[in-house]
This record gives structure tokens, sequence and C-alpha cells, in this order.
């Protein structure tokens, strides 16, 4: 009987407690990076806010490290419902929004307030984006800055589009798939949480990221040299299921969306200091950084032009839409 009685009261402590002070509501979300990258920390500041702002009744739960679903499998997973949210890059959506790889346009975007002007909610870039993506299923909650697009190679820098000529690369969009084979490479698609094990096979000879992907993913273990061509910018965004976002309250989506909006900024103001500190820690684990020579550059923009002429005719008249207003952006 005294067992029972300590049993009863260890489950009163524990067990009983546990259920009544449960979430009333749970938020999955699925990340391909770390969560020590900058994206998952981003969803840290995101997770602490809307638990305390719900004094619990909100938990969140973040699956990094494609636990489960690789970055390609993000959009059908969340628009399908089968996961509440999800952080997946920009271009994912390509297949149904074809005008999302603007961003990837080469050298469209060369400077920090055009980026800041075409990513602002409802500008006439994102937001005919958001609403053509809120079609596949799912809503845009936020966008999370990753920086400007760079090469990686092994054996030194890479000069111009002939360092590319019979070299494999890794990509992670269509248009940069077309912008590497104009400059004479073959592009090869990969995703972000396969691709140190590409560099380390050799499956790919070059490859195109972030530097904070670099830092993340120690990428200087299996590459030794960064060609600072910031051809892109890029882009995540973190989306949530839209039938399950109309199923909540209006107090919890307020609670999330004021908390989304803090993180959107936050990532944003603090891009250039992440990619700084990612170059420092990347020549502190040897790697080489080497800035292209005017002539390089201007080289780099010339191979560019197909790619623009692929896009017009592929991505319809929204990605006319929104390639207009991006070449307006001052």
């Amino acid at each position: 009987m005294k067992k029972f009685v300590f049993a009863a009261a260890m489950l009163a402590s524990f067990g009983w407690a546990g259920v009544a002070d449960a979430a009333d509501l749970t938020l999955r979300i699925t990340l391909q990076l770390p969560l020590k990258s900058h994206l998952g920390e981003n969803l840290v500041m995101f997770k602490q806010e809307v638990e305390e702002k719900s004094n619990g009744s909100i938990e969140v739960e973040i699956y990094d490290s494609a636990q489960l679903y690789q970055d390609k499998e993000v959009p059908s997973a969340v628009g399908s419902g089968s996961i509440e949210m999800g952080v997946a890059s920009l271009t994912r959506y390509v297949g149904d929004v074809p005008a999302v790889d603007v961003f990837y346009q080469p050298f469209l975007f060369d400077s920090e307030e055009k980026v800041r002007q075409a990513v602002a909610k409802g500008s006439p870039v994102r937001g005919p984006l958001d609403a053509a993506i809120a079609e596949t299923g799912a809503t845009v909650l936020w966008w999370q800055a990753y920086g400007g697009s760079i090469l990686l190679s092994k054996g030194g820098p890479i000069h111009g589009p002939d360092g590319l000529k019979g070299k494999k690369v890794r990509v992670f969009s269509k248009t940069q798939g077309d912008f590497i084979s104009a400059a004479g490479g073959a592009p090869t698609l990969v995703s972000g949480s396969e691709q140190y094990l590409a560099y380390q096979r050799g499956t790919v000879d070059v490859g195109m990221t972030g530097m904070s992907g670099v830092q993340s993913r120690k990428l200087w273990e299996v590459m030794d040299t960064v060609t600072v061509t910031n051809d892109a910018d890029i882009e995540f965004i973190v989306v949530v299921n839209t039938d399950f976002w109309n199923g909540l309250t209006d107090e919890q989506r307020e609670i999330i969306s004021a908390a989304a909006l803090n993180a959107e900024t936050d990532v944003r103001d603090r891009m250039s200091g992440i990619e700084a500190e990612a170059y420092d820690d990347a020549m502190a684990n040897g790697m080489t950084i080497y800035t292209p020579t005017p002539e390089e550059m201007a080289k780099w923009r010339d191979a560019a032009t197909p790619v623009y002429e692929a896009f017009i005719e592929g991505a319809g008249d929204l990605g006319a839409e929104v390639l207009k207003a991006a070449q307006q952006l001052q």
C-alpha cells in the first residue's frame, strides 16, 4: 500500500502535471541545416518567443539537419500537411513557381539595398511570389537571409568562366545550372545536406553555396578555396501548411506572426556580420579567399546574358513581372 501511495505521488508530481501543462498546439519545423547554423539559430529565436508569449500553450519542435525531410522534399511535405512547418531554399519552389528564380538571375541583386527592397514583405518582387507560393498549399511566414552565392574549389581559385570548362559544378537552382552551362561548366543539382559528400567523393569539382553554409557544414574539410563571385542572392523561406494555419485561433496566429516578423528582421540585420564571421572562420581553417579581378568579373557578367533570356522564356508572365520590378530597384 505504501508503494502504491508513493507511485501515485510520483505521478501527481511528474506524470499528471506534465499532462496538465502540455501545450495546446505543437508546431513541428523541418530544417536541412544544422541547428548551429544561423538559420537554425533564427528558428530557436522564433521558438523561444512563441513559447514565451503563448505561456507555453504553443510548443515548437525543430528537426534540423534533414532529420525528417531533405530540402527538395519540404514544399510537398508542408503543402500536403505531412508536417506543419518547414524551411526551404526559395528555389525549391521553382517547379510550381518558376518566377522564384528571379533571385538567382546572375548579378541582378548586386547591392544589399536592392536585396532589402526586393525581399520586403509586400514588395513588387516578393509580394507576387508569396501569393503564388500560397497556391501550393503553403503560406510564407518569413524569409531568411543566407547571403551571396560563392564558388568552392580545391587546388586554387576559379579565374573566370574559363576556369569551369570541363568541370562538374554543384548547383542548387535551375537558373544557376543555366549560368554554369553558359559559363562552360557541367551543372549537377545536389541538395545542401548532400554537398559535403559530393565534394569529398569528387562527385563534383566545384561548388556553389553561401559562406555561412561553408562555416556551418565545415566545408573547409573537403574544399580549400573560395572564389567570391556573389553572383546571386540566396534566400530561404519558412512556410506553414495553409489549412493548418487557417485553423488556428486569431490569438495563435498573432503570436506566431509577430515572432516570425522579429525573426526575419533579426536575421536580415545580422547577415553581413554572419558572412564576415564565416569568412574569418574559413581562413582560420586554412581556406584561401579569392576576389576576382574586374576583368574576370566582366567575363562572368558577359556569360550570364543567356540566363536572362532563358528565364524570360520559362517563367511566364509572373517571371516577367518580378524581373521588371527587380530591374527598377535602385
